[in-house]
């Protein structure tokens, strides 16, 4: 029987210290967000903003449009990244994300159905579409993929979320082309954006994302041990279905809320596990709490860093596809010698 408490204590004090410097570089990378746009305002009047708004322009900046955009980075970065962990680590599939495994893209389309053909504006009430569209997303790949021999194995099952991502990409596309006002409304956020967003927004869809958040890493040592594969999970006397569900509801919540906030961002969830991995090996307890700072970090780096270059705002959905393409491919790639 596998300990999984078995760790030298050397190598756990490293990966505590690590992890405090990833959580340390979050709030100045938040201060250096709030700080990129087309005019400059100095940091004594972000906490003047804060504490005593008086109605000015700057204030009404920092407020209604730079604080609920880099609040949205954080939490849409945190959430899919660990969504994407739970993914890698329940279906032993290197490739397995959000974005990849049609989750983000079933919760999407669902949101503009929910938006094209009914009254509902409510982002509190639109997170309840994202969860069933994401929902019966997963269900439809892990179906596709279990067909044939062998059943659900990670090459099937990423060949069924491309080929269900395709389909509902196109069918939201068509939804937004056939229905102008939804367009106009949508157009930034089905690319994948973090503008637009109000404060009260971004505050109305946080608590389900911080309870996903604050549920996944309290349930991570049995996420770790289902990354062993079933039939050991089994032998140590875990209860392999229920657990599976579990994780399967988890991933629901994350990138559903994400998706109800910022529209399908792809890739976070298929880079960030990896590059937990890098820094703290094979440990799904570690990759997990690792990748909910290096998501939010990546994504408002993602989003702060093209405005910063170049000049130019961007949805990070885009920025993200930039930056995860190439990475996606090596994946591949290196995925396809070891199978040969």
């Amino acid at each position: 029987m596998p300990n999984l408490d078995a760790i030298p204590p050397r190598r756990s004090d490293r990966r505590v210290l690590g992890l405090v410097l990833l959580i340390a570089l979050v709030p100045p990378t938040a201060l250096w967000a709030l700080s990129v746009g087309s005019s400059q305002i100095a940091p004594g009047v972000w906490f003047e903003a804060l504490m005593r708004p008086d109605g000015s322009r700057e204030h009404i900046v920092l407020l209604d449009v730079r604080l609920p955009r880099m609040l949205a980075g954080l939490l849409v970065g945190a959430q899919l990244a660990v969504a994407g962990a739970i993914m890698q680590a329940v279906t032993a599939n290197p490739l397995a994300s959000p974005g990849l495994l049609g989750i983000n893209a079933g919760a999407a389309f669902a949101v503009v159905l929910a938006l094209a053909f009914t009254s509902i504006d409510a982002s509190g009430s639109l997170v309840w579409f994202a969860f069933g569209g994401a929902s019966v997303a997963g269900l439809c790949v892990y179906a596709l993929g279990s067909i044939g021999r062998g059943g659900a194995t990670p090459l099937k099952l990423a060949l069924a979320g491309a080929v269900l991502t395709a389909f509902l990409t196109s069918a939201t596309t068509s939804l937004l082309l056939l229905n102008h006002g939804t367009l106009d409304n949508l157009r930034f956020w089905a690319a994948g954006s973090l503008t637009g967003r109000s404060l009260s927004t971004v505050m109305e869809l946080a608590p389900y994302g911080l309870a996903g958040l604050a549920s996944a890493l309290a349930v991570a040592r049995p996420i770790m041990t289902l990354s062993l594969g079933g039939d050991l999970a089994s032998t140590v006397g875990q209860n392999v279905v229920r657990w599976r569900l579990i994780a399967g509801l988890l991933v629901v919540a994350l990138a559903g809320s994400a998706v109800a906030l910022a529209g399908p961002v792809g890739f976070v969830g298929l880079v960030v596990p990896h590059a937990a991995r890098l820094l703290v090996g094979a440990d799904y307890r570690w990759i997990m709490a690792y990748s909910a700072p290096l998501g939010a970090l990546l994504v408002l780096v993602a989003d702060t860093g093209i405005r910063w270059l170049v000049g130019i705002d961007l949805p990070v959905g885009i920025a993200m596809a930039l930056l995860g393409a190439p990475v996606f491919i090596a994946l591949a790639r290196r995925r396809s010698g070891m199978m040969r």
